[in-house]
């Protein structure tokens, strides 16, 4: 399937894709009538206000927020409307997760936070693992940090990490959820790059940010959510970008 945005390559893959997807939490709407769609390779932004429901949506794609309604909800090929429990841990393996706050495993390297998701979802052969993490630690240029602890990394460098254990398993797709939101903004200019140039690579990534400036610098899709309702402003934002060149 491809299908054609403003600013992007065509791509083929479905990989998620909601339809008239309603999103509720305690009894209350978040978000009405969603149509969400990404493609593989795609770098997509949902923006919007504290509280307008950025973060829910995220939940969904990775089943932390159940859908109780919804015409299509698929993830990576799984219906999320029939998913059985038993097979979430499936799903997330496939994905990549990043977190605003890192969730790093603080008693222990690096290396053992690496390891430790390496084996949790099934790498056995030692040395496999030890090649893996080295080639994700290269990909976000922290290999010298591999025995650091934690603690003994600055936001930025911690928020690499959590980049590299999200693509530990080659996902399909990397979901991040305000990864900028601790950092000044040069290091978060760093880490949105980052998870451009991995967008780059066939792996989509779905990225919520109030960080609207980083979106010049690193352009993609735009969904915004606002008054329950989420929609794609991608071609707003490039008609933006033309009227500021053409000031220039």
């Amino acid at each position: 399937m491809t299908r054609h945005r403003a600013g992007t390559v065509n791509r083929y893959n479905m990989l998620i894709d909601y339809k008239n997807v309603q999103i509720f939490q305690d009894d209350v709407c978040v978000l009405k009538d969603i149509n969400f769609h990404v493609d593989e390779g795609e770098f997509v932004y949902i923006i919007g206000k504290v509280g307008s429901g950025k973060s829910s949506m995220l939940k969904t794609t990775y089943c932390e927020l159940d859908i109780e309604s919804a015409e299509k909800a698929e993830v990576l090929g799984r219906n999320l409307m029939t998913i059985k429990r038993r097979d979430i841990p499936a799903l997330r393996k496939d994905m990549g997760i990043i977190f605003q706050d890192f969730q790093l495993l603080h008693d222990r390297t690096v290396l053992k936070n690496l390891q430790f998701v390496l084996k949790a979802t099934g790498w056995k052969d030692r040395k496999q693992r030890e090649e893996r993490i080295d080639e994700v630690l290269n990909m976000v240029g922290m290999t010298d940090k591999k025995n650091k602890m934690p603690h003994e990394l600055s936001g930025g460098e911690q928020q690499r990490i959590a980049i590299a254990r999200a693509f530990l398993n080659h996902p399909k797709v990397i979901i991040a959820d305000e990864p900028t939101g601790n950092l000044d903004p040069e290091t978060a200019a760093n880490i949105v790059g980052l998870l451009k140039q991995i967008s780059q690579t066939g792996t989509a990534v779905v990225m919520s940010t109030h960080n609207l400036p980083i979106l010049d610098k690193f352009p993609g899709i735009v969904y915004r959510c606002k008054d329950n309702v989420i929609k794609d402003v991608t071609e707003h934002f490039n008609k933006l970008e033309m009227m500021e060149e053409d000031e220039d």
